[in-house]
């Protein structure tokens, strides 16, 4: 038996490239489930695993793919049997591990999460593991004591997979959602996901030397890293939080003093998705589907195929994919 997926290939010279092929199942690596891949999604480190950056495939060749979503053709674990349907995100599947851009894939069962009834395979994929972080990063807000009634809560990168999906769940929970993003032409899409405020990129971008500014937010999940987050602890509230998401803008904050943590008390909380506990995974899944309007999920979903993956690759590198982007791997 054979089954399409996007192999990425490196040659004697070191140069990678990404095509899709027909490969036999003799090549899948171990694993106690075998899943029929419906759909899966394009993150950033899909990008950098396609593209051969980063130093995140070890191994060539490789099936890349970071999330999945499909039902279970054969499973050793009692946990699952065929039929049932689930899903997959990080424990650096698609990055040392075969992956999702694959119409079958073999994991570890202890890798899978039981797909809640009240979703599809491609609305899991449509949230994937953007949408499972910003999850995430609300609950850990809410557990650091925000709350709709104490102000603005602030998104950075908005316009992105974390971005938006967070939009869309913090307005769904009423709260008041400014959002941070570099372009303009994406200003309605934000609004139509319940952001109240756009905020220029240039108001956060640019460094300085105050050790505070003035208090505005409440909370805050940021997906930017670098200069931007200094800016967004210096301006959160007494007592306020920040989901740190992502470095967009890189990993050092070089404008950032420990004064907003000891004369405001703000809480900077790490978000982790890759090796997240199984039953938090379960809790984060199961809050999604109860908390996230899927018809601003579907206002943020593109879908492609995977020979659009290479293309696709270079785009969300760039800065350039807005959204949500959704893989049809049978397509």
């Amino acid at each position: 038996m054979t089954f399409q997926a996007l192999l990425v290939e490196k040659d004697g010279d070191g140069a990678v490239s990404a095509s899709v092929q027909d490969i036999d199942d003799a090549r899948l690596p171990y694993g106690d489930v075998t899943v029929a891949v419906e759909y899966s999604t394009l993150n950033y480190k899909d990008g950098l695993c396609i593209n051969g950056k980063g130093g995140l495939v070890r191994s060539f060749p490789h099936v890349p793919g970071v999330d999945f979503a499909g039902t279970v053709e054969a499973s050793e674990d009692p946990r699952y049997r065929p039929g049932d349907r689930v899903v997959l995100t990080g424990w650096r599947v698609g990055e040392i591990w075969w992956g999702g851009f694959a119409t079958r894939a073999k994991v570890k069962a202890d890798w899978l999460v039981p797909l809640p009834d009240e979703l599809s395979t491609r609305q899991a994929m449509a949230i994937g593991t953007a949408g499972l972080t910003s999850m995430l990063s609300v609950i850990a807000l809410e557990k650091a004591g925000l709350s709709p009634l104490k102000g603005e809560v602030l998104v950075t990168g908005a316009a992105g997979g974390v971005g938006s999906v967070g939009v869309a769940l913090l307005a769904r929970l009423g709260y008041s959602v400014a959002a941070v993003t570099g372009r303009p032409d994406a200003a309605g899409y934000l609004r139509q996901l319940g952001a109240e405020t756009i905020v220029d990129r240039s108001e956060l971008s640019e460094a300085n030397s105050r050790p505070l500014e003035s208090e505005r937010w409440a909370g805050a999940i940021d997906a930017v890293g670098g200069d931007m987050l200094a800016r967004v602890l210096k301006q959160t509230k007494y007592g306020g939080a920040v989901a740190a998401v992502g470095l967009a803008a890189g990993a050092a904050v070089p404008s950032f003093t420990v004064i907003p943590f000891l004369l405001r008390g703000v809480s900077l909380l790490g978000i982790d998705s890759v090796m997240r506990p199984y039953d938090q995974r379960v809790d984060a899944w199961n809050r999604i589907a109860a908390d996230l309007p899927m018809e601003k999920l579907e206002a943020m979903v593109v879908e492609h195929r995977l020979s659009d993956l290479p293309e696709l690759a270079n785009r969300i590198l760039d800065g350039k994919v807005k959204g949500r982007v959704v893989i049809d791997v049978n397509a």
